[in-house]
């Protein structure tokens, strides 16, 4: 059986928390659970920041006399700040993403333990 992945529109808005049709819910739960389902949740948090870091960056390009490496190093930590913030309640937020798709809690820690994977971070 071959699981639909959704097209770039919608993952788009998965990404951004909109909730997926039932039909993507085995695409969803793998997303979860796959062995490398961290690094994909590290992908998405990055994917939905990247619009503020630009928007920002502008901003201070252009309003501020900041050098711009001063800019992108600023902006470098706050993206890894955010990263390691995030990437630490991951496990949580995939739980939550779950759930929003009609799944019971705690399916994904069950389901990456059962093909033993990590179930939590770090």
């Amino acid at each position: 059986m071959v699981t639909p992945r959704p097209g770039p529109i919608r993952w788009l808005r998965y990404v951004y928390g909109a909730r997926l049709p039932d039909e993507y819910r085995p695409w969803v739960l793998h997303d979860a659970t796959a062995p490398t389902w961290l690094l994909r949740f590290t992908f998405r948090v990055f994917f939905e920041v990247l619009p503020w870091l630009v928007g920002v960056f502008l901003l201070l390009f252009f309003l501020t006399p900041l050098p711009v490496v001063v800019i992108l190093l600023s902006l470098l930590m706050a993206l890894l700040l955010g990263l390691f913030l995030t990437v630490t309640s991951a496990d949580e937020l995939a739980e939550v993403r779950l759930a929003k798709h009609g799944f019971p809690p705690g399916t994904g820690k069950t389901v990456r333990k059962r093909r033993g994977g990590a179930s939590t971070w770090p």
